[in-house]
């Protein structure tokens, strides 16, 4: 039977042993705004039972906090909040602060996505841990102690005991994490809402944090609320999913129904705009057009009509209600086109058009034929580490780029991967500062940095290396119109007045925008349009590369989808190659053709991305690619996964062998202990040609 039931007969006939351990029904949630009343969440409705998994997905702003929000009662007290929220039969909906604070932790745990923010910075983890004890249990320090001991060993943290005593910054992004995991289970909850629990976390580590998550479920029993925008964390941790959109149910049904037989255009838009990292095959994404419309004053009818490729006239007049299908009655769908869908059995690409791919202008000469537009040889930068407060001494030294080599040809893009503190965005920002490196070589264009002797020189050469930066909102100035903002680079060159504005009429046309909104200010711009004006903004002087600094990590899916589409165009279009940084590899195996595999300062395989993908030879690049989620259920349940044990080692420790012998599979579980000596004490190089597959590891896969 579902979990997720909605219709009052079907409630009724919920078995007696299988009760729910928390039941929504109807929940609705309002906040006033200057605008009017935002309806945030409007009659959602779910039942979750001990053991299960529930996935809330849908695009930023379609209420999936706020449900879990106004489940916890940590809504503002401007907040309306109707429906029923009851907890083991419990009624939460109308409970005052003080009485909630007696539920919030000890029968419902909360897992924030900012562990950083949500843990306070001036105690230490055992205090923290020490509190959510006290505060609903009768125990003794002692008592507390043991049981702070016995949690951080449940999620995982290494020496648990010693790490009582250290403060949240002495902790990686992932053990910061699974504390959270440990505050939220302590006192056995029978709720446990993770929200976004792992957006900001690399994949090796997000894999970790979930096995953890899965742990502290088995040993609680509790009901589990998963809500992220990951559809491969959803496919391998939920059993049940809702897809909400403008603040309430679309779609609900078991995770098979979602991802194999979707009845709603939305949830199939979401799919159809998911790039995957297991299949080779490179068909275009499919984005799904328009922005979510306003929650202030949401249009008559269907609020997807003004984007759903299926609309008619019905569908604008009421909005079609949550109910069943004639195919199954427990995999609910609010579509009156939905029983349509079934009959024709439709997926997302009969519904949705799958964009054409442009021919490139470089397709018929291979890639050592065409111009190298970047050459990376034995980069390295080296930050010295200080003490002392007025007398600084030297007392160590930060390999944060340590003998990286790589090179760009025309029309290619090249990713840059690795866990956090792999020296990427350290890389970056070498190449980008176009200054003579500590040691090795940058060619830009032919050029050597290091032979550039004036700013004149780097002005020239700037033109050609342009950059998109990972926040739109950031890095676009909110004081500029899109016009000043687009035509400053160009005004820098020397153009003319007639130029520029002809020049801006063109890039906004280029990257699918209206040239007549160029007057507007970036405010008035959805998240995804602010991305395409930084893109504009560095082909304003038709660079010849552009480095992609996580240009879709901050974005929807549905609008990443676009993104993606229109960087393989500008490519195709242009013969633009591009430097691109990530950490999605599910976006890096699609819009890639090369990638470099980086682990503490180094480039440790290197190879044509389907290669890489394929046949990983290195054990890193081989656990790397296991852990990244695939939105496919069933490709979920049945994967091997390999496990990295701890973090990455300090890049400021000496190093003598190969670095990656604290972490690696291999060297733990296979090799002899003559083969662990070489291992030990000499470093790997990377070895091979440059059309070759490299790897930097003496005993590759």
């Amino acid at each position: 039977m579902s979990s997720i039931i909605t219709a009052d007969s079907a409630v009724n006939d919920r078995a007696p042993d299988h009760p729910a351990a928390l039941s929504v029904r109807d929940l609705t949630v309002t906040f006033p705004s200057e605008s009017g009343l935002v309806h945030a969440v409007r009659e959602v409705s779910f039942d979750i039972k001990p053991g299960q998994t529930l996935g809330i997905v849908g695009e930023s702003g379609s209420g999936k906090s706020v449900t879990s929000t106004a489940v916890m009662g940590l809504l503002d007290e401007a907040a309306k909040v109707s429906g029923s929220i009851r907890l083991n039969n419990r009624e939460l909906v109308g409970l005052t602060d003080a009485r909630m604070s007696k539920v919030r932790g000890n029968e419902i745990g909360m897992i924030f996505q900012d562990p950083l923010s949500a843990l306070t910075p001036v105690f230490s983890i055992g205090e923290q841990l020490g509190e959510a004890l006290a505060i609903h249990q009768d125990l003794s320090r002692a008592q507390i102690r043991k049981r702070s001991i016995e949690l951080l060993a449940l999620v995982g943290i290494p020496n648990a005991e010693s790490r009582l005593k250290s403060y949240p910054h002495e902790f990686s992004g992932g053990m910061r994490q699974r504390v959270m995991i440990a505050i939220a289970i302590a006192n056995d909850p029978d709720v446990i809402i993770a929200d976004e629990p792992t957006t900001a976390l690399d994949v090796t580590i997000q894999a970790q944090v979930l096995d953890v998550l899965k742990v502290a479920q088995r040993e609680t029993g509790a009901a589990v609320i998963m809500i992220t925008h990951d559809l491969g964390v959803v496919a391998g941790m939920a059993d049940e999913v809702l897809v909400m959109y403008a603040g309430r149910p679309v779609e609900q049904g078991t995770v098979d129904d979602i991802f194999y037989r979707p009845q709603m255009p939305y949830t199939m838009g979401l799919l159809g705009a998911v790039p995957r990292p297991h299949e080779t095959d490179s068909a275009r994404l499919v984005p799904v057009q328009g922005n979510p419309p306003s929650m202030v004053d949401l249009p008559p009818g269907c609020p997807f009509a003004p984007r759903c490729p299926l609309v008619e006239d019905r569908c604008r007049e009421a909005e079609p209600p949550l109910t069943g299908t004639s195919a199954d009655d427990k995999h609910l769908v609010a579509c009156v086109r939905s029983e349509e869908i079934v009959q024709r059995e439709l997926s997302y690409k009969d519904i949705y058009p799958v964009p054409e791919t442009l021919p490139s202008i470089l397709a018929d000469t291979q890639r050592l034929e065409r111009d190298p537009i970047l050459e990376v040889r034995n980069l390295k930068r080296h930050f010295p580490l200080t003490s002392g407060r007025f007398l600084r001494r030297r007392t160590g030294t930060v390999r944060a780029v340590d003998g990286v080599t790589f090179d760009i040809h025309q029309g290619e893009t090249l990713a840059l991967v690795g866990e956090s503190g792999c020296g990427k965005t350290t890389t970056l920002h070498s190449i980008m500062e176009l200054m003579p490196p500590e040691a090795g070589s940058i060619q830009v264009m032919g050029k050597d940095v290091q032979e550039l002797k004036s700013r004149r020189e780097r002005l020239q050469i700037r033109n050609d290396l342009q950059i998109v930066f990972q926040d739109p909102v950031a890095s676009l100035d909110p004081r500029m119109t899109v016009y000043e903002i687009l035509a400053e680079p160009l005004a820098t060159q020397g153009r003319k007045k007639e130029q520029v504005s002809a020049r801006v009429d063109e890039l906004m046309e280029l990257v699918g925008l209206e040239s007549g909104h160029a007057d507007r200010f970036p405010q008035h711009f959805s998240g995804g349009q602010r991305q395409r004006i930084g893109i504009a903004r560095a082909l304003a002087v038709e660079p010849k590369l552009v480095v992609l600094d996580e240009p879709v990590s901050a974005l929807d899916v549905s609008i990443q989808a676009g993104i993606i589409n229109l960087l393989e165009d500008l490519q195709a279009g242009l013969g633009v190659s591009f430097l691109f940084v990530a950490h999605d590899l599910s976006v890096v195996r699609h819009l890639t053709n090369r990638i470099a595999v980086m682990y503490l300062g180094q480039v440790i395989e290197l190879g044509e991305v389907e290669q890489v993908f394929n046949h990983p030879t290195h054990p890193y690049t081989h656990a790397l690619l296991s852990a990244a989620p695939i939105p496919d259920p069933e490709v979920e349940r049945n994967r091997e996964r390999v496990m990295l044990s701890g973090d990455l080692p300090s890049p400021s420790e000496p190093n003598v062998g190969c670095p990656f012998t604290s972490r690696c599979p291999k060297y733990r579980d296979v090799l002899a202990d003559e083969d662990r000596k070489q291992c030990d004490e000499v470093e790997p190089q990377l070895v091979g040609t440059e059309a070759e597959h490299r790897q930097a590891c003496h005993y590759p896969l």
